[in-house]
């Protein structure tokens, strides 16, 4: 049997009862990469000796009766995470040689649960794209369309996963980092609600591995299906042991419902800042007949639902005021000129981008408060549905652009060119608010490119939306290998 693009959930069982051993899953992992990555490029950093090692080592405890969640199962892991032993760089030439002497929280709970890691998956520089090309690593491709973006930050990732490189991966999620590589390469991601699984060690070098609490970004699981999701979600969720995990645990509540029939969806297919392409929306409504055939309620309005249009803005000043605070002194100063230069009128993205990278700490604070009340109208949202069904990215895969200036890019919808990064607004809906949201597949394009959608749900009820994605799994398939 060719192991290497069953579930995790297969390669348990197929373990337990002695059908296979890692170490036979290992280099039958090890043998496809050698064959299919120079094509593809998903793996950044291997780490094969050590996978044996850790192969060999999982056989042992199963031979003594130990079982664990992910014992013997080959992963690999987002070159962002800190691994002891291996480069940290977040693709930054300046960092290629930065190596950590300590695993990340994700990377000692995978270890912990048993998991054979592979090695590490390419990023873009700094993971601040879409995309995942840098100068140390080169560019990943699309498994799919080799002159396409597998998406980013955690690209490598979803293009390890398609390329049935492992049978799980980890990576991160600010700015659809684990949706949208899911969506363009045709598997399944879930970013957990905000706070959820602890971030250390996901850190860009040479920073010190601290128990921070970052704002708007999360660490997440790729799967090939989704109750390998979940799989994966247990074993990563979770305080920090250093901070709030010194006195709590957690314990997710379980899904709503069981049954299709039985939830309450909104469906989402037009954004007000930006259009949806025909083919998203066309995997929308597929979702969206999926539910309403199997007797589920959908509405495609509702008057709970957060003013969009404010939801985008919001999160694309968070975001970038973020993503510029640690700028040298002289560029944030050029950016406090040119923003002071914009007209009060201007209320495109744009202009948002702008302002958000000047922030001052009562501009944050300010925005701050109104998405407590955009979580505020959340909370009273999903006391009327279980979930909410839309775009992760307004198109599919579209091919490599390296224009290294992002402002200058453009997306293109259907034969019309927006602004590249305008393309964010769908990935924010749920970032903004710190929701969790499940990436799917839903079919392919006419291109033949994967398309998905995300199933937003309530905060801290994660195994609602992953629920609701095994369920869909089943009557409009998932997960397809790349032709």
């Amino acid at each position: 049997m060719d192991w290497n693009f069953q579930t995790a959930e297969i390669l348990a069982a197929a373990l337990r009862s002695g059908e296979v051993t890692s170490a036979e899953l290992t280099d039958a992992a090890i043998a496809r990469i050698e064959r299919d990555d120079k094509a593809v490029n998903a793996i950044c950093e291997p780490d094969f000796d050590r996978a044996r090692a850790a192969a060999r080592g999982a056989d042992q405890a199963r031979a003594r009766g130990e079982d664990r969640p992910l014992l013997g199962i080959p992963v690999t892991v987002k070159e962002s995470y800190n691994i002891a032993g291996l480069p940290t760089t977040w693709g930054m030439p300046q960092h290629r040689n930065h190596i950590p002497a300590e695993d990340a929280v994700q990377v000692w709970r995978l270890k912990a649960a048993g998991a054979v890691v592979l090695g590490k998956t390419n990023v873009p520089l700094g993971l601040q794209d879409v995309q995942s090309f840098n100068e140390i690593y080169g560019t990943t491709n699309n498994p799919w369309d080799h002159g396409r973006t597998p998406g980013g930050s955690s690209g490598g990732s979803a293009a390890a996963l398609a390329s049935g490189f492992g049978a799980l991966s980890i990576g991160s999620d600010i700015a659809g980092s684990l949706r949208t590589p899911a969506h363009f390469c045709g598997v399944y991601a879930h970013k957990p609600t905000l706070g959820l699984a602890a971030t250390r060690g996901m850190v860009p070098p040479p920073a010190p591995a601290l128990p921070a609490a970052p704002d708007l970004a999360v660490v997440g699981p790729m799967a090939r299906t989704a109750r390998d999701l979940t799989l994966l979600l247990d074993v990563m969720a979770g305080p920090d042991p250093l901070t709030l995990g010194v006195a709590h645990s957690v314990k997710l509540p379980p899904p709503r419902h069981e049954r299709l029939r039985d939830f309450r969806v909104l469906v989402l297919d037009t954004h007000p800042l930006i259009p949806t392409g025909s083919a998203v929306r066309a995997g929308v409504n597929r979702v969206a007949k999926a539910l309403v055939d199997d007797g589920a309620r959908v509405e495609r309005h509702s008057p709970l639902l957060p003013d969009l249009t404010e939801a985008g803005m919001l999160y694309t000043q968070l975001l970038f005021s973020d993503s510029v605070a640690r700028f040298p002194v002289d560029a944030y100063e050029r950016l406090r000129t040119r923003a002071a230069g914009l007209s009060a009128d201007d209320q495109s993205l744009e202009a948002a981008r702008l302002r958000g990278m000047v922030f001052s700490h009562r501009d944050w604070t300010e925005a701050n408060g109104r998405r407590e009340l955009h979580r505020h109208a959340w909370r009273q949202l999903f006391a009327e549905f279980d979930a909410v069904v839309c775009p992760i990215t307004p198109t599919p895969a579209f091919p490599h652009d390296h224009n290294p200036d992002l402002l200058e890019r453009r997306i293109g919808i259907d034969g019309v060119e927006y602004p590249y990064l305008d393309q964010l607004v769908w990935a924010g809906l749920a970032t903004m608010p710190g929701l969790p949201a499940t990436a799917i597949p839903t079919g392919r394009s006419p291109e033949g490119l994967p398309v998905g959608v995300q199933l937003i749900g309530p905060m801290f009820e994660d195994r609602t939306p992953l629920r609701l994605a095994e369920l869909l799994e089943r009557k409009i398939g998932g997960f397809q290998v790349p032709k």
